[in-house]
């Protein structure tokens, strides 16, 4: 299966920067609030693209993301070009031992402060040594920033969403050994939980743990309920992939990852795998399909999970929580969700007008393509429907190629001539009688242009 990339390493760079402060755009916060936010915050280390090491960023930046992704969007992060590109400034030797002892005397201390400092005492002109480049001095002397000793643990306390549909869990559960005659074959459960109201959105079963699946499943309860706030995972590999990530800025959510080590965090997910379990993975003896096992995990949410009482909703069932609860209007439709999962590659076309995508030979039919870099799109929600071509703004459908048939047909020209293509009379083009002219020198002969 292709990945969905980032289309550019700026869009790379707003993705990232999505994911550090998006959870805090999600938030009501007061201006207190924001700011103890983003100064505790600013004490996270996080490896940019690109980057060999991780670093922190100041309240300031933090800030200025914040309000970007609020005002615009992931097009609000994108990175603009440096004012001053192309005028590095050497650092005298001086001035190169001074920041080097104070690293060394003060591993904790950030570039900011530094310079700052330096500035205000008058051993350093404002202006004259960018961070960047004591940030890239530091890193060759291998004097890196020590983050700060890590404070106490908080303490845990029951959390959940404000209303349905603002946060939705992901995970898998490990299921029983499915046995189809001799073979035996691994079961996985993908299920996405509503948080609010611990309502299942989605739940299938497959016999592979894939970010596909994953996808898969998140289109059809986009479909059917609309789409999250934010979506809550956990580290494994299934929701790390930059497919998903792509997919979920494109569409407007949040992608949230628990903390590592941390699984009291995923309780109420936890929970539900333990019902699931008691209830419908325990006996499953009779499965002799998926198809049997999926139809009888939704008969267990249908017929009993969805309807009985929970005791955090107060006696009151998840599908009535779920049901009853007003959300925003969502203007999630057909187009934008194709859009979003939407992978577009580049392909040279070969002499006989073919292009390799997805395991498969696909026939361009427009010959004056031939060798040329072109650009092939499919989408996600779809796996199964053909790729297309896209050339000066239009898609052009590929189909198969067959072979067979290409032996019975005509060979086009490489590209249709238009009318009127042909001169209207014979052109007095020479040019070997214009070299013996000049050979013998009796020199062109005068005509009319």
């Amino acid at each position: 299966m292709e990945t969905l990339l980032p289309k550019s390493h700026a869009e790379e760079v707003a993705l990232f920067r999505s994911e550090v402060v998006g959870a805090l755009t999600r938030q009501q916060l007061s201006h207190g609030e924001l700011k103890a936010e983003l100064r505790a915050l600013s004490q996270v280390r996080f490896r940019p693209p690109g980057a060999d090491s991780t670093r922190t960023f100041s309240v300031t930046t933090l800030e200025r993301w914040y309000y970007a992704y609020r005002t615009k969007g992931l097009e609000g992060l994108l990175p603009q070009p440096r004012s001053d590109k192309g005028r590095a400034q050497a650092l005298p030797a001086s001035l190169r031992a001074l920041l080097l002892d104070i690293r060394r005397e003060h591993p904790s201390a950030s570039v900011p402060v530094i310079l700052r400092t330096l500035s205000a005492d008058g051993r350093l002109s404002p202006g004259a040594v960018s961070a960047s480049t004591v940030r890239r001095l530091y890193r060759e002397k291998g004097l890196d920033r020590r983050p700060r000793e890590a404070e106490a643990a908080t303490t845990r306390l029951r959390w959940q969403a404000e209303r349905p549909g603002a946060l939705w869990h992901g995970d898998v559960c490990h299921g029983p050994t499915l046995r189809l005659g001799n073979e035996a074959r691994p079961l996985r459960i993908h299920a996405l939980l509503d948080d609010a109201s611990r309502y299942v959105v989605a739940l299938e079963a497959h016999p592979a743990e894939r970010e596909l699946e994953m996808l898969g499943l998140m289109v059809r309860a986009l479909r059917r309920h609309g789409a999250p706030d934010a979506l809550y995972l956990d580290n494994g590999a299934t929701y790390r992939g930059n497919l998903l990530k792509l997919a979920c800025e494109r569409l407007g959510i949040t992608l949230l990852h628990a903390k590592p080590y941390d699984p009291q965090a995923r309780g109420k997910m936890e929970r539900f795998w333990r019902t699931l379990r008691e209830g419908c993975l325990d006996f499953l003896g009779q499965a002799s399909s998926l198809h049997d096992v999926n139809v009888r995990l939704w008969a267990f949410l249908d017929a009993h999970y969805h309807k009985a009482s929970h005791a955090s909703l107060m006696g009151r069932s998840p599908e009535t929580v779920f049901s009853s609860a007003e959300r925003p209007k969502d203007a999630l439709d057909e187009a934008a969700l194709r859009e979003a999962l939407t992978v577009r590659v580049r392909r040279r076309v070969r002499r006989d007008t073919t292009v390799s995508l997805r395991g498969h030979t696909w026939e361009v039919g427009l010959g004056f393509l031939a060798r040329r870099v072109v650009t092939l799109g499919h989408c996600l929600v779809e796996p199964d429907s053909p790729p297309w071509l896209e050339h000066e703004g239009k898609r052009l459908p590929l189909h198969l190629v067959d072979p067979t048939r290409n032996a019975r047909l005509k060979r086009p020209p490489l590209r249709p001539l238009p009318e009127n293509a042909s001169p209207a009379g014979p052109v007095d083009f020479d040019p070997p009688g214009v070299l013996l002219d000049v050979a013998t020198g009796r020199g062109p002969s005068r005509r009319d242009p």
